[in-house]
Formats: C-alpha cells, structure tokens, sequence
C-alpha cells in the first residue's frame, strides 16, 4: 500500500508538520536559499523498501517555512547514461547564472559509486548531465558543495573516509587533484569498539562558513547514527570535534544533515522514519528552528512533530498552487497538462492543510479552485482550524470528462478573517473524486483582482507595451487555461507586457502581486514593477523579488509592496521586465490586488 493512502492513520487535527512531506518517502535534505526562497532538494525512498532504493530526486520549495510547493523530480538515474542505480545523498548550490546539483550513483561501467553533476538554468529544473560522465569516482557517497568567501568551491565526500576536491569556477571541473581530510579523534570525535573506525565520522558531511567559521556537520556513528559536528579555521582543517548537535532517535538508523539561514533566523534539516510504514528505508524529511550560542557553538536538539514556526506571511489572494501544502492525508501529487503538478487521487475525506493564511481584516469573500474529475465529482469543504473545524464554504466540483481536463469552480465564503489555518477537505463518493490545480480567494479587504483579462484568456485585450515590443495570444505556450501574452521585439531590459492601473490605485495601499513567466530564450531574472507619476515625477516600485526564468517551464513572481506617492497621481503602470537583456517573454495568470 502507499504511503499516501495510510498517512489518514494520524489524528484528525494532524497539528504535526513535521516531517515536511507526507505524499512520498524523502531523504537526504539539501536546502539552499535563492531568491527569498528555501529550495528543498531531496532523495526518494521508494514504497516498502527494504534496501536504499531510490530512482529520483525531488524538489520542494517554500517561502515561510512552513507551507511547501512539490516541484516533483527534475532529476533521475535516467538523466545520467552512465548510471545504473543509486539515487543517493547530494546537494545543490548556485554560480555562474546555474544551478549544479552534485549527485552519488553507481557506475554502469565500474559498479562503484561516482559523482555526477547535474545542471539547470532554474531551481526546479529539469536538470541534465553536465559532463556526460562522472565528475569524480572513489566508490564513495555523499557529496557536499560549499563556496568561500574569496570564490573558490570546494567539493567534499565520503564513507568510510573524507576527501575534498577544489572546483574550478566552471563547476564541473577541479585543480590539485583528490585529497584525503585526516579523520583524527581530535577533528570528528573518539568511536569505541570499532578498530577500523576509530572516529566518529561516518558520512553525509554538510560544509559551511559563518562569521568567519568553518562547519562540518556530518553523520556519526553507525549504527543507528547521531549528527555531530566539527570546525575548523579553514575551508580543510584541521578540524576540532565540537559535540551532538541531534542524538540518535527516530525511526531510522540513518541521519542527514542540511544548516542554512533564512530571514534572520537558523534552520537544521534532517530525516527519520515518521510517516506510516517509516523506517531506516522508507524515512521522511524534517526541519527544526534553531539558535547558535553566543560562542558560535550549535545547540543540541531533538526531532519534533511540531516543526518551526512560520517565517513570513501566506496571502490567500493571489493564486497558489494546490500542491503548495503543510499538511496533507491521502493526496498525491502529479505532472499537469496545464504545467506544474496537481494534487491526485483525492478520496472521501482526505484534506490538505496550509497553515498562517493571511485573510486580512477585510476578509475573503469568495473562493476559486481550477479542478477536473473523470468521474462525478465531489466537493471541496474550506474549513478553519482542523479537517473538522468551522466550515467556511463549500465548492461544487463536477466531472469534467477526464483527469486533466480542466475548469474552473467558485463559490461564497464567510468567517474567514485574520491570520488562520486552512484545511480543504475533500468529500463525495467512493473511489477517486477529482484533481486540483490551483486555489485562489478574493475579498472585499483586496478589492479584487484590479487588472483586466488578468487570466490572458482574451488575448491582448487591457494590455500594451511598457517601452518597446510587440504583444501577441499565444496557444501553443500557456500557464493555465487556453491562451497566454507573449511579447517580442523587446529592445531594453525595461520593455515588457504592461497594463495601466492609474484609476485603480489607493494611496497609502498595501497590493499582492502575482504574475507566472516564462522566457521564449535564455534565462534573465523577471520581475513585476510599478511605474508612479505624481507631479510630474516617476518613480520605481519593485512588486515582486527579481528570480530567474527559462523557457522550459513557468516561474511564479510573487510579492506585497506598499504603494505611495505625494501630489496627484497622473499614470500608474504595472510592468513585467527582466533584469537584464532583452530575450522575449511569455506571462500568464496575473493578480494585482
């Protein structure tokens, strides 16, 4: 049976977010923040496995800590023909306008275990091999990716030793050959009755710096293992054994560590077998907030069903992605004929949680999902607090004729106001009831959407130019539903897909913005602005963070900004630019609000 059909064995509330994930088995977390975002990359433990059999590598990515969207896997043993099998521990870090994901497989030509690199322009891939063969091979795991302060990259690995290479800046190469980190009992610690393993390190290394400290947290001790960690004046020592940072517990006799910083605050990752049917080979990625001591030591902790508290805010009125959970029972997700995944396999009572939604004092009014069901249907219950708790509405789904044929269902709600927990319970008959896409709400505390065709559905109708360039529909390249706006012809940075909002606009108002692009070449970083003329003058207001996009999938510039301006407002334009060059660029399901 899979995972995502027992996972209802929790209770009712599931007030747990910990483990992060709940539709499949994860392992091995390898966090990297890019762009106001936590990426997740992690492996995939199969169902009822009895060995470490994995196939694949996942994606995740959050912008609170608490609420994460399933990216699904842009990278698999098949991405790397010289791969056998193996799947195993790696990490991901960003040079050079890409992203390079150092992984561990067993060699079709050796049998041993080699290192591969994958590459993409975009967080969330798809990845591809970067040299068609392995980077380095040993017959050693887990690779590590840190890059100094003064440029130079290191890579790390290994079990039962520790070795490093340095990387040119291309990435997929290195200088100085293999080197070999002495494993002494003063660096990783004093292992007992174990002759040919006289310290404590195991596998797994984790490398960073902070305030001019070098860290190595890693595996310890099999088995089970405990993480522990070591540090160092210098990216390759010597190091100093410092102690346990998490104690042996929960479920799996393997541990995996992955430390970053994220809007002021300290994150520790880790695994363990939690779910239903977890263990040693079927475990699940957790994370916990944490705080250095004042002498830069790291704390010891313990695993927790809590997991840490939200770090930013989820606004509920521009559109979010049904896979974007905190919680969820029996759902799965998969790849949708619309772009980006859904949520799957939905059955009587299973539900999805998300957690801190931000309704406002205004409160939503009315509630959005993009659905299909080739059966009868179901309903989509939005309650507060638990599956259970106080309903807010209900939305009809019909059957649609097929999976992946789409619409859209609304419908009215009430009690939703303030800072709330949101759960969508799905009810109806027996078997498989429906698929979500995405979810949006509007209320009068937004005033709605306030762009015309925000969904392109009406080609270029309320848009224009910001600069220069010309606007067409487009069929064959879209987000959601049939059409989307592509612009060619661009001839700066600054020209892109616009439309005037003057009369719309509110002094002193905070707006959401939420806008999906793709390139049609290259990989410029885009972002929403707001152009404001008051009195003659006029200024720039960023919306949305800058974040890279490609032409292989969609990338969802979101962000709140305060609009304000002195004198009489004249002209106020909303524009999607990109940060450099001028390649052509597709948008798609826009909100400003």
């Amino acid at each position: 049976m899979s995972i995502l059909c027992v996972s209802v064995l929790f209770p009712p509330a599931a007030r747990a977010d910990n483990p992060i994930v709940q539709t499949i088995y994860t392992a091995d977390p390898a966090p990297l923040v890019h762009n106001g975002r936590v990426y997740l990359y992690t492996g995939h433990d199969e169902d009822n496995s009895t060995y470490f059999t994995m196939k694949e590598w996942r994606v995740y990515s959050t912008s609170d800590m608490v609420n994460w969207t399933d990216h699904g896997s842009p990278m698999s043993l098949a991405t790397f023909s010289w791969a056998k099998s193996d799947a195993w521990a790696g990490q991901v870090t960003y040079r050079n306008g890409k992203f390079y994901w150092y992984v561990p497989v067993t060699s079709r030509a050796s049998g041993r275990m080699a290192i591969g690199v994958g590459v993409s322009d975009s967080p969330t891939g798809p990845f591809t091999d970067a040299l068609g063969k392995p980077l380095v091979e040993n017959g050693e795991i887990d690779p590590t990716v840190f890059i100094d302060d003064n440029g130079q990259a290191y890579l790390y690995w290994g079990n039962p030793n520790l070795w490093y290479v340095r990387l040119n800046t291309d990435m997929i190469s290195y200088s100085g050959g293999v080197n070999q980190i002495p494993l002494t009992t003063a660096g990783f610690g004093t292992r007992t009755g174990v002759a040919n393993r006289p310290t404590l390190y195991e596998e797994g290394p984790w490398v960073y710096k902070r305030n001019g400290l070098y860290y190595n947290v890693f595996a310890a001790k099999c088995c089970s293992e405990f993480i522990g960690y070591s540090t160092s004046t210098g990216p390759t020592g010597p190091w100093t054994y410092r102690g346990t940072v998490m104690p042996t517990q929960g479920s799996s006799f393997t541990n995996h560590p992955g430390i970053i910083d994220f809007n002021g605050s300290s994150y520790f990752f880790y695994h363990n077998g939690a779910l239903p049917g977890g263990g040693g080979f079927t475990r699940s990625v957790a994370v916990e907030k944490f705080s250095y001591n004042a002498d830069g030591t790291i704390p010891a902790m313990n695993m927790t069903t809590t997991g840490p508290p939200q770090n930013g805010t989820f606004n509920p009125y521009v559109r979010q992605e049904a896979e974007t959970i905190a919680w969820s029972s029996g759902i799965e997700t998969e790849a949708t004929s619309e772009g980006g995944r859904n949520i799957a396999n939905i059955e009587n009572g299973d539900y999805v949680k998300v957690k801190g939604v931000a309704f406002g004092s205004g409160g939503a009014t009315s509630f959005t999902a993009r659905v299909a069901s080739a059966t009868s249907g179901g309903r989509i219950e939005l309650r507060t607090g638990s599956p259970t708790g106080a309903l807010a509405g209900t939305c009809t789904v019909p059957g649609t004729g097929a999976w992946q044929t789409w619409t859209s269902v609304s419908c009215g709600v009430t009690g939703l106001t303030g800072t709330q927990d949101l759960y969508l319970r799905f009810t109806g008959g027996s078997g498989f009831l429906f698929n979500v896409n995405w979810w949006q709400f509007t209320g009068g505390g937004t005033g709605g959407n306030l762009l015309t065709n925000p969904d392109l559905e009406q080609g270029t109708s309320g848009w224009q130019v910001n600069g220069s360039g010309t606007l067409a529909a487009s069929t064959s390249v879209v987000h959601g539903g049939t059409q989307a706006l592509g612009i060619t012809g661009r001839t700066g940075a600054w020209n892109g897909p616009a439309q005037d909002v003057t009369s719309r606009m509110t002094n002193g108002k905070s707006y959401a913005t939420s806008v999906w692009v793709r390139s049609q070449s290259g990989t410029p970083g885009a972002k929403a602005t707001l152009a404001l003329t008051a009195n003659g003058t006029t200024s720039y207001l960023q919306l949305t963070p800058a974040a890279p996009v490609n032409a292989s999938g969609w990338t969802q510039l979101t962000g709140t900004a305060t609009v304000s301006w002195t004198g009489t407002l004249s002209r106020a334009v909303l524009y999607v630019e990109t940060t450099e060059g001028t390649d052509g660029l597709y948008i798609d399901d826009a909100s400003f609000q």
